[in-house]
């Protein structure tokens, strides 16, 4: 259905059927109600709280779990946050963090998976690209120059690639 043809639909409903079919797509699907709930009750600061300790979770969990250090933790919290319209300097805020906490583990734990440093490389130039498109860059330079300086002390195997990132900006 094009979204004229929903438009007209939804012209010739009366404001009872709508408040109906709104009220049904409440209950039936999740992603409904989650916006409808975000959009009523924002609470950023909560949901950014929960997203960065569940990504730290994945490199430092509870009890001797094993991190499983997944990247496709935070980028599904991240794409959540852009969709729901969530404030961008909260969304930045956790796409460094998620690289700042990956960086704390790796300091204390040898990586030799040339796959994890190929997943910070991409989160990096995206929180980058990000942050540029989004006007904020004086407040997260600091915290971008600090995590390129972090990836040559550790001596990451790409971090040459990092500096291009950081080069490029400017």
């Amino acid at each position: 259905m094009s979204k004229r043809a929903l438009k007209k639909y939804l012209t010739d409903l009366s404001k009872d059927e709508l408040e109906e079919q709104i009220t049904e797509l409440y209950d039936r699907l999740k992603e409904v109600k989650e916006f409808y709930n975000f959009v009523f009750n924002p609470k950023e600061d909560k949901m950014l709280d929960e997203a960065k300790f569940k990504v730290s979770k994945e490199y430092f969990p509870p009890g001797k779990r094993r991190a499983k250090k997944r990247r496709s933790v935070a980028q599904n919290f991240i794409k959540n946050f852009i969709k729901l319209g969530v404030e961008p300097l909260k969304i930045a805020d956790l796409m460094l963090y998620n690289i700042e906490i990956a960086q704390t583990y790796s300091a204390s734990h040898t990586i030799n998976a040339e796959a994890f440093y190929k997943s910070m490389l991409r989160s990096f130039k995206d929180a980058v690209v990000y942050i540029d498109q989004s006007g904020l860059e004086v407040l997260m330079n600091e915290r971008i120059e600090k995590i390129t300086d972090e990836v040559v002390k550790q001596d990451w195997l790409n971090k040459y690639a990092f500096e291009m990132v950081l080069d490029k900006r400017f």
